[in-house]
Protein backbone atom coordinates (compact mmCIF):
# COMPACT_ATOMS: atom_id res chain seq x y z
CA UNK A 1 0.00 0.00 0.00
CA UNK A 2 1.38 3.17 -0.93
CA UNK A 3 1.88 6.57 1.19
CA UNK A 4 -1.19 8.05 -0.77
CA UNK A 5 -3.52 5.28 -0.54
CA UNK A 6 -2.88 5.16 3.50
CA UNK A 7 -3.63 8.78 3.57
CA UNK A 8 -6.78 8.40 1.15
CA UNK A 9 -7.91 5.61 3.64
CA UNK A 10 -7.06 7.57 6.53
CA UNK A 11 -9.39 10.79 5.45
CA UNK A 12 -12.13 8.45 4.68
CA UNK A 13 -11.88 7.05 8.38
CA UNK A 14 -11.74 10.62 9.49
CA UNK A 15 -15.18 11.88 7.34
CA UNK A 16 -16.89 8.43 8.58
CA UNK A 17 -15.32 9.50 12.46
CA UNK A 18 -16.94 13.20 12.30
CA UNK A 19 -19.81 12.12 10.81
CA UNK A 20 -20.52 9.54 13.65
CA UNK A 21 -19.55 12.54 15.85
CA UNK A 22 -21.70 14.86 14.62
CA UNK A 23 -24.67 12.52 14.81
CA UNK A 24 -23.90 12.12 18.39
CA UNK A 25 -23.91 15.38 19.42
CA UNK A 26 -27.19 15.97 17.72
CA UNK A 27 -28.46 12.71 19.58
CA UNK A 28 -27.15 13.91 23.06
CA UNK A 29 -28.71 17.99 22.42
CA UNK A 30 -32.20 16.02 21.51
CA UNK A 31 -31.92 14.42 24.96
CA UNK A 32 -30.47 17.29 27.27
CA UNK A 33 -33.49 18.95 25.23
CA UNK A 34 -35.89 16.49 26.45
CA UNK A 35 -34.45 15.99 29.92
CA UNK A 36 -34.93 20.03 30.32
CA UNK A 37 -38.46 19.86 29.50
CA UNK A 38 -39.44 16.79 31.65
CA UNK A 39 -37.65 18.35 34.63
CA UNK A 40 -39.61 21.76 33.79
CA UNK A 41 -42.62 19.83 33.93
CA UNK A 42 -42.26 18.05 36.97
CA UNK A 43 -41.42 21.66 38.70
CA UNK A 44 -44.14 23.27 37.47
CA UNK A 45 -46.76 20.31 38.29
CA UNK A 46 -45.12 20.10 42.23
CA UNK A 47 -45.37 24.02 42.31
CA UNK A 48 -48.95 23.73 41.40
CA UNK A 49 -49.38 20.82 44.02
CA UNK A 50 -48.07 23.08 46.51
CA UNK A 51 -50.74 25.65 46.06
CA UNK A 52 -53.23 23.61 45.31
CA UNK A 53 -52.72 22.01 48.98
CA UNK A 54 -52.19 25.27 50.41
CA UNK A 55 -55.39 26.69 48.88
CA UNK A 56 -57.29 23.71 50.15
CA UNK A 57 -58.56 23.16 46.31
CA UNK A 58 -59.82 19.58 46.39
CA UNK A 59 -60.73 19.92 42.65
CA UNK A 60 -57.75 21.25 41.47
CA UNK A 61 -56.01 18.32 43.47
CA UNK A 62 -57.48 15.80 41.27
CA UNK A 63 -56.70 17.98 38.34
CA UNK A 64 -53.41 17.69 39.04
CA UNK A 65 -53.15 14.11 39.96
CA UNK A 66 -54.27 13.71 36.13
CA UNK A 67 -51.88 15.67 34.73
CA UNK A 68 -49.41 14.21 36.87
CA UNK A 69 -50.23 10.23 35.50
CA UNK A 70 -50.49 12.02 32.22
CA UNK A 71 -46.92 12.89 32.09
CA UNK A 72 -45.44 9.94 33.78
CA UNK A 73 -47.16 7.77 30.94
CA UNK A 74 -45.82 9.90 28.47
CA UNK A 75 -41.97 9.72 29.79
CA UNK A 76 -42.64 5.96 30.58
CA UNK A 77 -43.62 5.51 27.02
CA UNK A 78 -40.74 8.10 25.57
CA UNK A 79 -37.76 6.46 27.78
CA UNK A 80 -38.97 2.93 26.78
CA UNK A 81 -38.97 3.95 23.57
CA UNK A 82 -35.65 5.25 23.29
CA UNK A 83 -34.26 2.91 25.54
CA UNK A 84 -31.86 -0.14 23.97
CA UNK A 85 -32.96 -3.35 24.70
CA UNK A 86 -30.63 -5.07 26.93
CA UNK A 87 -28.34 -7.77 25.46
CA UNK A 88 -29.44 -11.32 26.21
CA UNK A 89 -27.83 -12.81 29.22
CA UNK A 90 -25.58 -15.69 29.04
CA UNK A 91 -26.57 -17.92 31.62
CA UNK A 92 -23.60 -20.02 33.55
CA UNK A 93 -24.30 -23.41 31.63
CA UNK A 94 -25.01 -22.24 28.35
CA UNK A 95 -21.14 -20.25 28.81
CA UNK A 96 -19.97 -23.50 30.59
CA UNK A 97 -21.14 -25.40 27.49
CA UNK A 98 -19.61 -23.33 24.66
CA UNK A 99 -16.79 -23.23 26.69
CA UNK A 100 -16.69 -26.95 26.41
CA UNK A 101 -17.41 -27.00 22.89
CA UNK A 102 -14.59 -24.12 21.43
CA UNK A 103 -12.38 -26.36 23.69
CA UNK A 104 -13.25 -29.71 22.12
CA UNK A 105 -12.93 -28.21 18.54
CA UNK A 106 -9.63 -27.27 19.46
CA UNK A 107 -6.89 -29.45 17.30
CA UNK A 108 -4.45 -30.64 19.47
CA UNK A 109 -1.26 -29.17 19.73
CA UNK A 110 -2.76 -25.58 19.09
Amino acid sequence: MTDRNILLALKALERRIMSALTDLQAQVAATLVVEASAVSTIQSLASQLAAAVAGGDSSQLETLVTQLNTSAKALSTAVTANTPPAPAATSPATATTTAATATAAKPSGS
